[in-house]
């Protein structure tokens, strides 16, 4: 079952450059850098109420972010949706015939189980779901 919003993933080109404004002028809560190299990402995360913020710095000119900035620029990325059972919820939305770009729960950033719905299947909005480790 989706149970809320996790966070917001924003992508950027420097996050040297981007991360003062969401610490020092916004006063996120930081929670430091992360690289998730099988995605080619690093993410600063910053903690805002119940939701998070990441910020996705491509570290490869192949990587997913990479291609995403090169087509649109930096902004919002995806949304992230947290799930108590992805591969329930992964099913669940297969038998419904929504377009997964994964069938299986692969690693995020913090250990998260993750998977991607397509944005031909929700509005042209690419959205995470991610089941936080234990």
């Amino acid at each position: 079952m989706i149970q809320k919003i996790n966070h917001l993933g924003i992508a950027v080109n420097n996050l040297d450059e981007q991360i003062p404004f969401y610490r020092d002028i916004l006063k996120f809560e930081f929670l430091g850098i992360e690289e998730v190299s099988d995605q080619k990402v690093r993410v600063a995360i910053f903690q805002i109420g119940e939701v998070k913020i990441e910020l996705l710095e491509p570290t490869a000119p192949d990587s997913p972010i990479a291609k995403y900035l090169d087509k649109k620029g930096p902004g919002i990325h995806h949304i992230a949706y947290q799930t108590d059972n992805i591969q329930h919820q992964i099913d669940q939305l297969t038998n419904q015939n929504i377009n997964m770009i994964d069938q299986q729960p692969r690693t995020g950033a913090h250990q998260t189980k993750i998977a991607f719905i397509h944005p031909k299947s929700s509005g042209k909005i690419l959205i995470e779901l991610c089941q936080p480790s234990e």
